[in-house]
């Protein structure tokens, strides 16, 4: 192991599955993924059977607060534990580079682990490690169950970099001969392919902390964002799994009184990705509500008041996602899913910068009120469609957000409001593969 102190990096020692195991059925996609679609967790289980796989080693968020949750994080510790004596892991220290493929698109990234005393999610966070979007602060405690007790870290955390001139992950593929191969296996569930290689020339791995120590020096960060040195440097936004890191954090702070600095829990494995790959696209996360107590539509309405809002019916999917994304005036415009069919909404009054945060504001205050039973956030048509067209339901399409304008609006407005973006639809969120000893 070896660490950068000054940019927060450590290059970690890494897990990875011993030769003959075989990787599809090893490999599971994001906990937080399908959370409303049970049925993609059975097919995944059924797939895997009585393989190693790191489905027995994560809590698919899909039965958090079901009956089996704590019987499911019990296992999963022990199944850590038992991978670990059984000696089906081989150690490897470096950093490692990925590429994704999926939907005709590929996305590269480096693993590496960061340092939480460099990362703070709190609202007005400086910090050098920083949420993107506002962190629920009741959705920790949960995760923490399941890290506090565990063996192993496995990343589904992609993190982002703001690099235009693709100085620091763009330039290993051109470094064939200081990358051995690790893994080059096609996903399970439709998800495409993921290799991954391990850097082992030193010089390479200088030449990447470089770059990254480049993007952190502060005459290259202040006049790049047109800010001064009121804000603090940020050289690594968490892009998706913002609640995960927040757990190892909050575990961390929990476990540093009692182990001191030097611990392998102050450190998370994560991914790296640049922002300006261009494999990484940004999708909306649309907004599902279940059990509605009334008209959603009657109540944005009441909310935004009779000259706030215009709503207005669609004939179908296709011409409302038209409206949406093709909005040219001044007013947010949002789809308006249920049983009934298809309306848009254009907010007049918006009540944030961005529609989903106008929107947000709105759901906050109804479901507070009672307004539906439960909220979910989903990625993808397909899912907004089929969930919110159910008796009861009501969905809301939302436009994509520039991926462009991420670092500087967290620079200088802070968080975005929760579930702003999605990086990719939900089939192309990151795998488990790799894992990392905590303990």
């Amino acid at each position: 192991m070896r660490i950068y102190s000054e940019i927060g990096v450590q290059v970690a020692d890494v897990l990875l599955p011993k030769k003959g195991i075989d990787l599809r059925k090893w490999a599971t996609i994001a906990c937080d993924q399908f959370t409303s679609q049970p049925e993609y967790w059975e097919q995944v289980a059924r797939e895997v059977g009585d393989a190693p796989s790191t489905l027995n080693l994560i809590l698919p968020e899909v039965y958090l607060g079901k009956p089996e949750e704590m019987e499911r994080i019990q296992t999963a510790q022990k199944t850590m534990r038992r991978y670990l004596d059984d000696g089906i892991f081989e150690v490897y220290s470096g950093l490692i580079y990925v590429e994704r493929t999926v939907m005709g698109k590929t996305r590269h990234g480096l693993i590496l682990a960061l340092d939480l005393e460099k990362y703070d999610y709190s609202p007005g966070s400086q910090s050098l490690i920083r949420a993107t979007e506002g962190t629920i602060l009741e959705r920790i405690p949960p995760r923490m169950r399941i890290r506090e007790g565990a063996a192993l870290e496995l990343p589904h955390i992609l993190v982002l970099i703001d690099d235009p001139h693709r100085t620091v992950i763009e330039p290993i593929s051109q470094h064939a001969n200081a990358l051995i191969p690790l893994y080059d296996f096609e996903l399970m569930q439709g998800s495409g392919h993921l290799k991954g290689a391990l850097i082992t020339d030193l010089n390479l791995e200088k030449q990447i902390i470089k770059s990254l120590e480049h993007l952190a020096a502060p005459q290259v960060f202040y006049p790049k964002y047109g800010v001064g040195n009121e804000k603090g440097v940020l050289l690594f936004a968490v892009g998706d799994g913002n609640h995960s890191l927040a757990t190892a954090k909050a575990c961390w702070e929990k476990l540093k009184p009692c182990v001191g600095m030097h611990h392998p829990a102050r450190y998370a494995l994560v991914e790296i990705e640049n922002l300006h790959d261009p494999g990484l696209v940004f999708e909306s996360i649309h907004r599902v509500l279940f059990g509605i107590k009334q008209s959603p539509v009657s109540a944005l309405a009441h909310y935004f008041g009779e000259t706030g809002v215009t709503i207005a019916d669609c004939p179908n999917a296709e011409a409302m996602e038209n409206m949406v994304k093709n909005q040219s005036s001044n007013d947010q415009m949002i789809g308006i899913v249920s049983p009934q069919g298809f309306a848009t909404a254009a907010i007049h009054k918006p009540t944030s910068n961005l529609p989903v945060g106008s929107l947000q504001a709105f759901l906050d205050d109804w479901l507070k009120q009672g307004g539906a039973e439960k909220i979910d956030y989903v990625h993808g048509e397909e899912a907004l469609y089929h969930l919110s067209r159910q008796e009861g339901n009501c969905g809301f399409y939302l436009p994509a957000m520039d991926k462009n304008e991420l670092f500087k609006t967290v620079i200088l407005d802070g968080v975005l409001p929760r579930k702003t973006f999605s990086m990719g639809e939900a089939i192309e969120k990151r795998f488990y593969v790799e894992a990392r000893k905590i303990i």
